[in-house]
């Protein structure tokens, strides 16, 4: 898109100066070749990625819904596990909001982020929310909580190999269109502006 703009704009300012295409260069081109592709996924794939990312949290939420970290003080647990607790079903909430909005644009870089850093923060307060269950509640539900969180995992480095491509392909993307509108630039202003001759009259 930055590349068909940049060079739109230059056969533009071009046709202005009245400069006809192609008389902007000395017979051979100086633009890079096309961006190649980097290896990103489909949008198809992403897709699939997303929701599967996204269908793996939902799993979680019937599982939060047992942990009952408030029955935990009587038994010498310490208060913040209340905090984890919920902490972890907001950071839940957040990562399906930014999953879902990420699906619908799976081209855009920092809905990509914003996902992948959700899931990041819920998985690093889960950790420690399960070692309470265990130890206050009940080691299967624990066990459970962890695998499910250890399955997820796999998709969030899959997460993260798709953003850096991505990134990768946008970044590659930018220079392409940077180093075609500085040599278009740099073409126009070095041709001389026609101008229209004074037609003399009797």
């Amino acid at each position: 898109m930055r590349l068909a703009y940049a060079s739109f704009a230059c056969l533009s300012v071009g046709l202005a100066l009245g400069q006809t295409p192609g008389s902007t260069t000395s017979g051979r081109s100086n633009a890079p070749p096309p961006a190649t592709d980097q290896g990103v996924a489909s949008e198809w794939d992403a897709r699939k990625l997303i929701d599967a990312l996204s269908a793996q949290a939902q799993h979680l939420k019937p599982i939060m819904d047992q942990v009952q970290p408030s029955g935990w003080v009587s038994k010498g647990a310490s208060q913040t596990y209340i905090a984890q607790w919920k902490a972890s079903e907001a950071q839940l909430k957040y990562l399906l909001a930014s999953s879902d909005a990420f699906a619908r644009e799976p081209e855009r870089l920092t809905l990509g982020l914003e996902t992948y850093f959700r899931m990041e923060a819920m998985e690093s307060t889960l950790g420690s929310l399960v070692e309470g269950v265990r130890k206050y509640q009940n080691p299967s539900l624990a066990s459970i909580m962890q695998s499910v969180i250890a399955e997820n995992s796999t998709n969030r480095d899959r997460l993260r190999q798709y953003l850096q491509d991505l990134a990768n392909q946008k970044e590659a993307e930018f220079e392409v269109a940077d180093h075609e509108a500085q040599r278009c630039r740099a073409a126009l202003l070095s041709q001389p502006v026609r101008t229209s001759k004074k037609v003399s009259h009797p």
